[in-house]
């Protein structure tokens, strides 16, 4: 028997865990492991980071062995008659090791600086992929609760609407109403199932969408609780968002780091045209055999320490092509810079205005969807004393259902708005989504 309750509380456990509902945390962190957009910005970032230990090579001593063996089989003759000639079979062994140290390489220095931007702009790279997949977590888990809303609203509405129905037959049945109510009520519910099999429909997308970020089956999504707050922005000046944004926004500091990759990209061609001195040690070990009738074998050993000097001539203009190419690189990595700081400062007024007019849109239907809910109480009395229609009850609860499912988007608008106006600003992290996570019904 005990066994028994075990088993039953064990399995009671597991449905109570499978019936719990995923927050948006907990979706953020799915994605976070399993969306491949982010997974490849990751191995994208860690492959950029060997750009510092390439380019720090070129100052670095470059160290070579080699080593040589080979047989010789000669064959001498004289011209003179009276003289043979010989065959001669020896070998020929040699090692040697070679050490370079560039001195003055300007190329390579400028290559040891590019190293250390494009790890920083990887970096950055990084954190816009961070910031857009918060931003794809969240649009997708609002547009699945809005899809879920208007799935609940049209069979909430084809509800009403169907007693509605039934009300009219029985109505024209006894001789109370007339046949155009009827019609007019089955009109409404046909064309609210139709739009419960699109919403149904647009649900299932979501949900696909949804698998698509993390990974796995779509779960149960917590909902839209009470403790939602409409909070104005901090600070409140929009202005200063746009400030922030020309200054700290992710895709700003990208376009910068580009354009000081690009310039360093001239010095790096200019480069080319400047000398280069290199210190040098070398030693070789080598021996042969006896490869003339009389002669000994000789083993020979040689030490050289010494300096190169190179100076760069002429190269048919290419590296006069490369610097005029990496001029007008720096050139267009100028101009998407100023495109992405006017883009930051579009994308914070857009999510300012979007954070602003949500509230005052979430307060409005707020209050309009008391006022429908009243116009339908007031015209469902109407209707049974007689001053009222069937239609009139039916535009009724139609408006009343549109203003919950409105009110329902002007929230997830909002708070999609908030994070963008956070993202704009280059300050949307895993700490928003807390905030908007501790709004949600867990």
């Amino acid at each position: 028997m005990r066994r028994l309750v075990h088993v039953f509380l064990g399995a009671c456990l597991l449905q109570a865990a499978a019936a719990s509902a995923a927050d948006l945390l907990e979706i953020y962190r799915a994605a976070l492991a399993s969306d491949p957009v982010y997974s490849a910005a990751r191995a994208s970032w860690t492959a950029a980071q060997e750009k510092l230990p390439q380019g720090r090579a070129g100052l670095l001593p470059q160290a070579s062995l080699s080593a040589s063996t080979q047989h010789n089989d000669r064959d001498l003759s004289f011209r003179s008659p009276t003289q043979p000639g010989t065959n001669s079979q020896f070998n020929s062994n040699s090692a040697s090791i070679s050490i370079t140290q560039p001195i003055y390489r300007q190329q390579n220095l400028a290559a040891y600086e590019q190293g250390k931007t494009q790890v920083a702009l990887a970096d950055v790279q990084l954190a816009v992929a961070g910031q857009d997949l918060i931003l794809r977590t969240a649009q997708a888990y609002f547009d699945v609760l809005l899809a879920r809303d208007s799935v609940a609203f049209a069979e909430s509405q084809k509800a009403a609407i169907g007693q509605q129905l039934e009300q009219a037959k029985r109505n024209f049945e006894v001789g109370n109403a007339t046949i155009t109510d009827t019609h007019e009520a089955q009109a409404r519910f046909d064309l609210v199932t139709a739009q419960e099999i699109a919403a149904r429909n647009d649900l299932e997308v979501r949900n696909r969408a949804l698998e698509q970020l993390i990974g796995r089956a779509a779960p149960r999504l917590a909902l839209l609780g009470k403790r939602f707050t409409l909070q104005a922005p901090d600070p409140v000046s929009m202005e200063s968002w746009v400030e922030q944004a020309r200054d700290a926004s992710l895709q700003v500091r990208a376009a910068r780091e580009s354009l000081k990759l690009s310039s360093q990209e001239i010095r790096r061609n200019r480069g080319a045209h400047h000398p280069t001195l290199d210190a040098y040690a070398t030693v070789t070990e080598s021996s042969s055999g006896a490869g003339t009738q009389g002669a000994v074998g000789t083993d020979t050993s040689s030490k050289v320490i010494g300096l190169q000097l190179a100076i760069p001539l002429y190269q048919g203009g290419a590296i006069s092509s490369r610097v005029r190419e990496a001029i007008a690189n720096e050139d267009k990595a100028r101009q998407d810079l100023e495109n992405a700081t006017r883009a930051a400062e579009l994308a914070a007024r857009q999510g300012y205005l979007g954070v602003t007019s949500g509230i005052a849109q979430v307060r409005a239907l707020e209050a309009a969807l008391v006022s429908n809910q009243s116009s339908l109480d007031s015209t469902r009395l109407g209707q049974e004393v007689g001053v009222r229609t069937q239609v009139d009850v039916l535009n009724a609860q139609q408006q009343l259902f549109s203003a919950r499912r409105d009110l329902a988007q002007a929230r997830y608008n909002y708070i999609l708005s908030l994070l963008r106006l956070k993202a704009a600003a280059g300050q949307l992290g895993e700490a928003d989504l807390e905030r908007v996570n501790s709004w949600l019904d867990k």
